[in-house]
C-alpha cells in the first residue's frame, strides 16, 4: 500500500519563498544597513512655522466648576483576515492621560430664572444642569508603551512616514476618558461648586438668603 504525498501548488511555493526573502532582507536592513543610512542621511529639524493667526473670538458665559484627570490604557489589535500576525497586523499598547471639564452655562439663565424679594435680602436662582466638556488628551503624559507590527507593516514604515500612526489609539483614549467622566460624578461636583460660588457672591452683595436649584437645560 502506497501513501500519496500531497504537494503544495506552485503559487504557494512562490509566495512562501517571497515571504522568506523579505524576512531575510528586512532582518539584514534592521541589523546592518539601517543604522548606517540613518547616520549618513540624518536630518536636522527646524521650526519654520508662521505666526498663529486669530480666526475668531467668542464670549464665554460658562462657569468651569470642576475638572477631572483621567488615565486609560488602550490595547488596539488589528488583524489581517488571511495572513498571520507575523506577516500583516499590528498591536499597540497606549497610555492616554487627559482632562474633562464640568461646567454650568450661566448664559442660559434668563429673567424668569431669577427672583429677588422687595427688600433685596432674598434671592432664588434656577440654573441649567452642569455639562461635561470635550475630553482633552495631554500629550506630555500620553505615550505608546509598545508597538508590534507584522513584516509587511514594518517594511512599509521604512519607506513612508505616517503622522497619523497613533491617531486610532488616541481617538480610543479620548472616547474611553469621556465615558469614564460620565460616571465619575463630575457634574454633581460642578453643581455643588457653582452653588457655593453664587451663594458666596450674592451674600457678599447683601443677600442674606440665597436659594439655588437646577433645571434641565433647554
Amino acid at each position: 500500500m502506497t501513501t500519496s504525498v500531497r504537494r503544495l501548488p506552485g503559487w504557494a511555493k512562490a509566495v512562501a519563498a517571497l515571504v522568506l526573502v523579505l524576512a531575510v532582507l528586512f532582518a539584514g536592513i534592521r541589523l546592518a544597513v539601517l543604522p548606517g543610512i540613518k547616520d549618513l542621511f540624518g536630518t536636522d529639524t527646524h521650526d519654520r512655522s508662521g505666526p498663529a493667526l486669530l480666526k475668531s473670538v467668542q464670549d464665554m458665559s460658562r462657569y468651569d466648576a470642576a475638572s477631572g484627570n483621567f488615565q486609560v490604557v488602550v490595547d488596539l489589535d488589528k488583524d489581517a483576515k488571511f495572513l498571520p500576525d507575523a506577516i500583516r497586523g499590528s498591536r499597540t499598547l497606549y497610555v492616554g492621560a487627559g482632562t474633562v471639564e464640568a461646567y454650568v452655562d450661566l448664559g442660559q439663565v434668563g429673567e424668569k430664572d431669577v427672583t429677588v424679594d422687595d427688600d433685596r435680602t432674598s434671592a432664588t436662582l434656577r440654573l441649567p444642569h452642569a455639562r461635561l466638556g470635550r475630553p482633552a488628551l495631554d500629550p506630555d503624559h500620553s505615550y505608546a508603551v509598545s508597538k508590534q507590527r507584522g513584516l509587511l507593516d514594518r517594511l512599509g514604515d521604512l519607506f513612508s512616514d505616517n503622522p497619523n500612526s497613533e491617531q486610532a489609539v488616541q481617538k480610543l483614549a479620548v472616547r474611553h476618558i469621556g465615558d469614564a467622566a460620565k460616571s465619575s460624578g463630575l457634574t454633581a461636583r460642578a453643581e455643588s461648586n457653582t452653588t457655593g460660588m453664587l451663594q458666596g457672591l450674592l451674600r457678599s452683595l447683601g443677600f442674606r438668603e440665597v436659594h439655588i436649584s437646577y433645571r434641565t437645560a433647554g
